[in-house]
Order: C-alpha cells, then sequence, then structure tokens
C-alpha cells in the first residue's frame, strides 16, 4: 500500500538498483567458467555473518591480498559445497530455508535472472497474439535449473532418507509398523552414505580476486530506469523535492585506486546526486541489521531540522532494494518499501512514480517500453 502523501526522503540502494546487479557479472562468470549456477551466491551467504566478503562490507578489513585469500577460500569452502549438492537435490527443507538469502543477494529474485529487460504483454496489460512463443520461452526457461526454482520445490530428504523411504516402501507389506524403522534401519550401511559423498565433484576452482573485480566493474554502470529516475527527483523544485539518501552495502578501495574516484562524467556516478550517502564499510553497520537503518533516519532528521524542516521518521521514507530481506528491515522499522527485481527495473520506478506523485520516465522510455 502507497503512503498516504508523498514521502520526506527516498532511500537508495546501490548495487542492483541505481547501477548494474553484480549478480549479472557472477552469472557471466559461472556461465564462462563451467561453474554450477548459483553456487558462488551460495558459497558467499553461507560464510556469513564473519566471512571476508561481509567483513570487508563492514570496513573491518581492507581490499589487499589478505582479503583475497580469504575470499577464494570462502569460495573454496568444501563443508559449504557439500550442503551446496545436498540442498539443491536432497535436502528436506526448501533451499531459500537453508541459504541465507541476505548476505550479497536474495536467491529467490535469481528467477530474473533471464528476464527479458523489456516488459511482457501480460505486463501491459494487453492481449498477447504470440501465446504459444511465450509458452514455449516460459517452458525453455522452467527447464534451466536455476535456484530459484528449486527453492519453490520441496525436495525429498537426504540421500539417507530417500533410501529409508524405498526401503519402507517395499517392507511394509512384510513387515508391521512396529519393527518397519529397525529394518530401515539395518538395510543402511555406513559405506553407502559414505560413497554418496564421494561421489561429489571437486570443489569449482574460483579465481576471487578476477571474480571480484568483474563484479565491481559491471557495478559501474548505471540503471537505464532507476538512475534517469533519480536525476528527475534531484531536479524537482526544492518544495517538491524529498531528501534524496543511498543506503549501500558497499566497500573501501585500496588508496589510489580509480573506483574512489567519481567517474570522469560526474554526471553518470549515482554518488553525486545524494543528500546523504551512508556506505555500510565507513559505518561499521551492514544491511539488513537494523542499527544502520536507524542510522539513516537519525541523519535524514538531521538533515532536514537544519533544512528548516520538522524531522523525518521512518513512516516518512520509501526505500528501494534489490534484497528482500534488507527491505523485510526497512519495513519492520516502518519505512514503505519497494522491490527491485533484476531485469525489470522499470516496474521499481513506475511504483516509485505512484508513491512521490512525480513522473519518473520520460515520454520515450514509456512509450517504447511500457
Amino acid at each position: 500500500m502507497a503512503p498516504s502523501k508523498p514521502p520526506k526522503a527516498v532511500l537508495f540502494d546501490i548495487g542492483g538498483v541505481c547501477v548494474l546487479s553484480p549478480l549479472e557479472a557472477i552469472t557471466t562468470y559461472e556461465n564462462e567458467n563451467n561453474i554450477p549456477r548459483d553456487w558462488i551466491n551460495f558459497a558467499i551467504s553461507r560464510s556469513s555473518p564473519d566471512g571476508f566478503w561481509q567483513r570487508l562490507e563492514r570496513g573491518e578489513i581492507t581490499m589487499d591480498k589478505e582479503f583475497f585469500q580469504g575470499f577464494n577460500a570462502d569460495l573454496r569452502n568444501e563443508t559449504s559445497w557439500k550442503e551446496f549438492h545436498t540442498s539443491f537435490r536432497n535436502s528436506k527443507k526448501k533451499l531459500k530455508h537453508v541459504a541465507n538469502p541476505t548476505q550479497l543477494g536474495d536467491h529467490v529474485s535469481l528467477k530474473a535472472e533471464a528476464a527479458d529487460t523489456r516488459p511482457t504483454d501480460q505486463d501491459r496489460g494487453a492481449q498477447s497474439s504470440s501465446g504459444q512463443q511465450l509458452s514455449q520461452s516460459r517452458a525453455q526457461d522452467d527447464d534451466r535449473p536455476s535456484l530459484s526454482k528449486l527453492a519453490k520445490d520441496t525436495t525429498i530428504g537426504d540421500p539417507v532418507s530417500i533410501e529409508s523411504e524405498d526401503v519402507a516402501q517395499t517392507t511394509s507389506t512384510k513387515a508391521s509398523s512396529t519393527n518397519r524403522h529397525s529394518t530401515v534401519s539395518s538395510s543402511l550401511s555406513p559405506p553407502e552414505a559414505t560413497s554418496t559423498l564421494e561421489q561429489l565433484p571437486p570443489v569449482p576452482d574460483i579465481d576471487g580476486e578476477s571474480l571480484f573485480w568483474s563484479m565491481m566493474a559491471h557495478s559501474r554502470n548505471p540503471d537505464p530506469y532507476v538512475f534517469p529516475a533519480l536525476l528527475r527527483l534531484e531536479k524537482l523544485p526544492p518544495k517538491e523535492k524529498p531528501i534524496l539518501a543511498a543506503l549501500s552495502n558497499t566497500f573501501i578501495f585500496p588508496p589510489g585506486h580509480p573506483y574512489n574516484r567519481l567517474s570522469d562524467a560526474p554526471e553518470s556516478d549515482p554518488r553525486s546526486h545524494f543528500d546523504i550517502f551512508i556506505a555500510s564499510a565507513e559505518v561499521g553497520m551492514r544491511k539488513p541489521n537494523a542499527d544502520i537503518y536507524k542510522l539513516a533516519v537519525e541523519r535524514l532528521d538531521k538533515f532536514d531540522k537544519e533544512k528548516g524542516g520538522n524531522g523525518v521518521k521512518a513512516q516518512d521514507c520509501v526505500f528501494l532494494d534489490d534484497i528482500g530481506e534488507n527491505l523485510k528491515t526497512a519495513s519492520e522499522l516502518g519505512m514503505h518499501t519497494i522491490k527491485v527485481v533484476l531485469g525489470k527495473t522499470w516496474r521499481a520506478v513506475k511504483e516509485l512514480e505512484q508513491v512521490t506523485e512525480t513522473e519518473l520516465m520520460d515520454e520515450k522510455t514509456r512509450r517504447s517500453n511500457l
């Protein structure tokens, strides 16, 4: 439900919102190096809360040789690798309950990786004349072993419990319910369980440093829909313009690194368009920790009062992020939230238009895409 009046402040995440998502670079790296899809994001998420990625985002360590060595180790963790295969194929729990989706990317949102940036006929509210082709396309997508699809399916048991179920069914006609479990247990031997784990392929050999910099380079590109919307908000008359803030899990690059500077064209760098910029590595906290949201509200409140306003509360804010768990915390604190879906960021802009009561897309973009 949209707020009853336009927000006093609009908070943006950066990666996957104002700029392209690093998850796209991960997908490219996995495809180019024959790495199982979603393994990298899984490995990073399973290293939380004290993995090297998370510690770098909190500013606890520096981006140096030791970081990349530790990051490599997190990406090659054998325990996580076994859990990855077990969760994908044999766990009784849904994968979204096994893998914490809050650390890098929301696993469920990865289903949008294959989504066309352009809206579908269904999105436009029109009758599609190519329904058969659309169905075929969706069928092809359904065949892809995506993590989001697996997260929706409830798989049954680990390798041992699956075999237990088969044996139980075989023996059910020959034994009573009182001795069924003993019959099943005696049919399973430790070597069988051990051989299941031995059949796992080796942990992928990932160059963490190369992967990291490909993610950072990809995320330097502005999003074609959200970033122009930010520029339009910035250019509103002072009485209509909300406070613009960034709330981002981000890093501190080494001294002298070009990514520490604004780009050669400042208008293309999102950082130059915010009244307030809160970076996790600079404040020692990262989303979805509630304290970083409270800090954001405190700074917004101070900024507004210094400009002659009567202050800002969480209920006066709208927050855009591509990670579901980050939005959950914001919502619990009272903020209005907008989910930015990978590959369909224009939808978030449409919702932001409704919330701010402002046109945030030019007519050419609106006609060609909506």
